[in-house]
């Protein structure tokens, strides 16, 4: 067993980010389709890792209790740049993408139960291979695993559970680009950067037409970062018995909003792009330790028919994304940047579903509204819907009675 202390461990993060960054960028394929750097560099990891377990005789084993803590500290950034004025321009937008929302969550969980029909499963698998991991994450996946094991009997549920939930990680990161992509492609759309470049200029440095920030702003800027992971977590242990759980990072999120849109009335200024800088860092550690962390291993051994449900979740959300959501949010460049989005968290988590809307601006340009409408609706409504309609199908007999 090779274990990586603190330090190494965020080496070999740094490490994989680079790596994953020049083939992104070199790599036409990974380029063209704006997959995230941690996704192609925290996978690649995970095959060196499992390759060295397999044939060499020695584990990698990462020292990842910080994930947590930087998850919640970009949580905290998006709260802090999250103009409020934006949102409300945004409104028709967040309804329409609610609009898209409700119904995926019943049709995902009923491809789910057709799948575990046909496949001769538990019709609880296929909740399993349904929003319980895909919308719902780790966290819910663990809940709803260790439910399925002590009342329903159900064998070895919980790896079942963490690996499908893994997997959507990283099919989300992967598909979100790809559709946005087409749709770009197909309906003639272009960000801000796109028509800067098709006009005959280079596509602009976005600091440079602005004073660079400074180490007092980062400082700033990470000060309430951290008040916002402080005072996040208080208010998740203040409401911790609540009949309706809400994830920590959304009160991170929330007391980033009011920081940003409250502290202006008191003088206080935040510079948004180190704030956008220090949130693009902590959430490509994450989902680097993440990707790295990836056990093959236990993919392999628990894949057969949880591989060809997924198979099955992906194509249906790339569509849906693709035919629904994008002509629901107006059919235009922001569209398709949320349709990338949808496809993160409809797979894998609000993390995924930013990741693949960073890697879209960077290339195409900003998209201010989908920034706003999307950890909205993925950090706290889905949540909230998500248990509404699961509650609703395990009631049924044909399925949490069986």
């Amino acid at each position: 067993m090779i274990s990586l202390s603190p330090v190494q461990s965020l080496l070999a993060c740094c490490l994989v980010l680079a790596i994953g960054r020049v083939l992104t960028t070199r790599i036409g394929v990974l380029a063209r389709y704006s997959i995230p750097d941690p996704i192609v560099g925290g996978l690649l990891f995970a095959i060196g890792a499992y390759a060295l377990s397999t044939w060499g005789g020695h584990a990698i084993s990462l020292e990842t209790s910080i994930k947590p803590t930087l998850l919640l500290l970009f949580f905290g950034c998006i709260g802090l740049t999250a103009n409020l004025k934006l949102l409300a321009k945004g409104g028709p937008r967040l309804i329409a993408f609610l609009l898209a929302l409700i119904p995926f969550l019943v049709l995902q969980n009923a491809v789910g139960l057709g799948m575990a029909w046909l496949l001769d499963m538990h019709p609880l698998m296929g909740l399993l291979g349904g929003t319980i991991t895909l919308v719902g994450g780790h966290g819910t996946g663990a809940a709803y695993a260790t439910r399925f094991a002590d009342v329903n009997n159900i064998q070895d549920v919980m790896a079942l559970a963490m690996t499908a939930a893994t997997m959507g990680l990283v099919l989300g990161g992967v598909v979100g680009g790809p559709v946005a992509e087409w749709l770009m492609r197909r309906h003639k759309l272009a960000g801000s950067l796109d028509r800067r470049s098709t006009a005959g200029h280079e596509a602009p440095d976005l600091t440079g037409a602005q004073p660079p920030s400074t180490a007092a702003s980062f400082i700033t800027s990470m000060t309430a970062a951290f008040v916002c992971l402080v005072a996040g977590g208080y208010l998740a242990t203040l409401v911790e018995g609540a009949p309706v759980s809400l994830p920590n990072f959304l009160w991170c999120l929330a007391t980033g909003v009011l920081i940003r849109n409250g502290g202006e009335r008191l003088g206080l200024k935040l510079d948004d792009r180190a704030t956008e800088i220090i949130g693009t860092i902590t959430l490509s550690l994450f989902l680097a330790m993440t990707m790295m962390t990836l056990d093959l291993g236990s993919v392999a051994r628990l894949a057969g028919p949880l591989a060809l449900i997924l198979a099955v979740q992906t194509l249906f959300c790339a569509l849906y994304s693709a035919w629904v959501v994008f002509r629901l949010l107006r059919s235009d460049y922001e569209a398709a940047i949320m349709s990338a989005a949808f496809c993160g968290f409809s797979l894998g988590a609000t993390a995924t579903a930013i990741a693949n809307m960073q890697a879209l601006t960077r290339r195409h340009g900003p998209a201010p509204q989908a920034f706003i409408v999307v950890p909205v609706t993925g950090a706290f409504l889905v949540d909230i819907l998500n248990v509404i309609v699961l509650t609703s199908l395990i009631s049924l007999p044909f399925v949490g009675g069986m």
